[in-house]
């Protein structure tokens, strides 16, 4: 009789979720947003005296004041920009307030100051938030340590101080100092800021814990694994980081073309106020026409339409625990139509477990007196399939007999005697008992074709039963397959260098069609340049080195983070941290949303500057109106681009196949 275990601990209620710490930047340290506020209060200071008729000596200094505060910067950074032969666009908007002052215009050329100032300073709000959201993970990391030296005292050091091979102490409530192995100890450790898990894990000894997830109420000694830069929480700053300086390909088009829309624009507007001249207009209104002109046709709205919303995306993604490396990244993702996912790791835990228990008749065992006989001989083994059948026998309760003249034989197992009888569990094939009994080769064979490891239990020489090991699927593997067929109206494709059979086994249980197995890492490239040459943009889930050169030739790389090589993770584009399959297709529909909102941002901005220029044109359109509704609708792409730092733009569409 068989049995397939899956005896999971029933899950305890979760209490709220921990979030990361606040570290929100203060907006007046920002300089852009000090500027803005003087010119702002001097405008205000100014325009009831200059509306009042007051004496000309008791505005015309706080309205110079205005337009010094508010456009010395951004003219400075157009002045630079020029030196270089590049005609910024905050400099024509410095220049269009100086020619409105210069024909009277002198509240509207400040207005026009204080406005774009405004502007600029929200958006380096806007860009400051999302650096707060970098910066907050620093905080989870402590800024001491206690490390124990060899002569057994204890000294408190700076967390960024310790190294690799120092050995600290992690006292009950405390936070991990640094990424390191457990070397005694046992606690639930709280890691939901890591990995997302939302109960507390047991850690015992030679597990790994993290710098800044939060030890329970056991104490922890733990030897230091990664230097403090190296640790996850650096790694998740740095890859953030540079993901905010990073531009898009849309964005670096609209810049190529922003140095000719602005020169343009320069010849347009000396036309506006050249030909009404000829035609006997007179200078203040042709002036005042022109700068107006120069004014709502500025690409403002079409600069800023690109990166608020990707990098917005960043800042939400990163937060459920995806790192996209740069905002080309994130809009690259938006844009994949194949999807191809490695088996082991990516797919499956990547951890051994004990599935199957069969006794063979006439063996005189059952499944829990099998199990114990196997678990037993195993015991002083450190091979992972003899760690799964171990940790199944302790999560049954099965109490484990002393293994006595313990033998290990690489490739084939193991040897022990377990209550006056030799026991042998060990490969099929390589047992001394394969050619004597072939009695458990229908069982081997049917574990073998429903992809599973096969190990035969031996005792005093006669096979007494057959386990089944294998890699345990990933509970929302098949939801997220559904999900990315569902996004990209293909089917996910399994690449893997696992034997076919395990590996069409598999793709069965998640729903996928198309398997090519027994892949070496070059046979993986050939298959991810085979289908870009047809058009296609693939997207390569991987976890492993040998995943890693398909990870770099693909149109985007997406890396499991929790047990993900260090190759892997750097030469992918994407990593998930909490490694969560289902925040793939998350991360997926996210970017798609973000490039519907640069769209949007380009359609906003385009009417905007058609409107104005039409109205400038045909009729009369007053430099006020022109200014309030350049800087608006910039002010309304950057907004409409924040949008998805809200929670609510976060959605998993594999929950929905569940």
């Amino acid at each position: 009789m068989s049995s397939v275990l899956d005896r999971r601990p029933a899950p305890a209620t979760a209490g709220p979720r921990p979030t990361l710490p606040r570290r929100r930047t203060r907006i007046l340290v920002l300089r852009e947003a000090r500027w803005a506020l003087a010119a702002l209060l001097l405008f205000l200071l100014a325009m009831p005296l200059y509306l009042s008729g007051a004496p000309t000596w008791s505005w015309a200094p706080l309205f110079a004041a205005t337009y010094v505060t508010g456009g010395w910067e951004p003219g400075w950074e157009g002045l630079k920009a020029l030196k270089d032969r590049t005609l910024d666009v905050d400099l024509l908007m410095v220049v269009a307030a100086l020619g409105a002052a210069a024909i009277g215009q002198v509240l509207d050329g400040a207005l026009l100051i204080v406005i774009f100032a405004t502007s600029g300073a929200l958006e380096a709000i806007a860009t400051a938030r999302t650096a707060d959201s970098v910066r907050g993970l620093l905080d989870l990391a402590p800024t001491t340590a206690t490390r124990l030296l060899p002569d057994g005292t204890e000294e408190s050091i700076e967390a960024e101080r310790l190294t690799a091979g120092d050995i600290v102490l992690v006292r009950p409530g405390e936070r991990v100092g640094a990424d390191g192995q457990i070397l005694d100890g046992a606690s639930d450790v709280d890691q939901a800021t890591i990995t997302g898990e939302p109960l507390p894990v047991a850690k015992q000894v030679g597990d790994e814990v993290f710098a800044g997830t939060v030890n329970g109420t056991g104490a922890l000694r733990v030897r230091v694994e990664r230097e403090p830069a190296d640790s996850v929480i650096a790694r998740i700053v740095r890859m953030v980081e540079e993901a905010s300086e990073t531009k898009a390909p849309t964005q670096l088009f609209i810049e190529k073309i922003e140095q000719r829309y602005s020169i343009g624009m320069v010849l347009a507007t000396l036309a506006v106020f050249a030909v009404p001249l000829t035609f006997g207009e007179e200078l203040r209104p042709a002036l005042l026409r022109a700068m107006t002109f120069m004014i709502v046709a500025s690409p403002c709205a079409v600069v800023l339409s690109t990166m608020p919303p990707l990098l917005s995306a960043i800042a939400n993604a990163g937060r459920h625990g995806v790192l996209a490396k740069s905002a080309v990244v994130m809009e690259r993702l938006g844009q994949i139509d194949t999807v191809a996912l490695d088996k082991t790791g990516t797919l499956t835990e990547g951890t051994p477990r004990l599935t199957d228990i069969r006794p063979l008749p006439g063996s005189g065992l059952d499944e829990d007196a099998l199990h114990r006989l196997a678990a037993s001989a195993e015991h002083p083994s450190e091979h992972p399939l003899a760690r799964a059948v171990v940790t199944a026998a302790r999560e049954r309760g099965l109490p484990l007999a002393a293994a006595a003249d313990f033998a290990s034989v690489p490739g084939q197992g193991v040897t022990a005697t377990i209550d006056g009888h030799i026991v042998q569990v060990g490969s099929p094939a390589r047992l001394p008992a394969a050619d004597a009994d072939r009695t458990y080769e229908k069982v081997v064979g049917e574990l073998e074709e429903a992809g599973r490891t096969a190990v035969v239990v031996l005792r005093d020489g006669a096979p007494v039963g057959v386990l089944g090991i294998a890699d345990r699927l990933r509970p929302d593997a098949a939801a997220t397959v559904t999900a990315l067929t569902r996004l990209t109206g293909r089917t996910p494709v399994l690449l893997t260098g696992d034997n076919a059979r395990a590996a069409r086994h598999l793709a069965a249980e998640v729903g996928i069609a198309e398997v090519r197995a027994g892949l070496l890492p070059q046979d993986k490239v050939a298959a991810v340049r085979e289908w870009e040459e047809q058009g296609r943009k693939v997207l390569v889930v991987g976890d492993g080195v040998n995943d890693a050169p398909a990870l770099a030739t693909a149109h985007t790389g997406i890396a499991m983070g929790k047990a993900g090589s260090d190759l892997a993770l750097e030469t992918a584009d994407a990593v998930v941290v909490r490694d969560e399959l289902a925040a793939i297709s998350a991360v997926v529909k996210l970017s798609r949303a973000a490039r519907r909102l640069v769209i949007q941002n380009l359609a906003i901005a385009g009417v905007f500057i058609t409107a104005l220029v039409a109205w400038d044109l045909i009729g009369s359109l007053p430099l006020p109106l022109g200014v309030a509704g350049h800087e608006g609708s910039t002010v309304i792409v950057g907004l409409n681009g924040l949008r998805l730092l809200r929670e609510t733009a976060w959605t998993n569409p594999a929950e929905d196949t569940v």
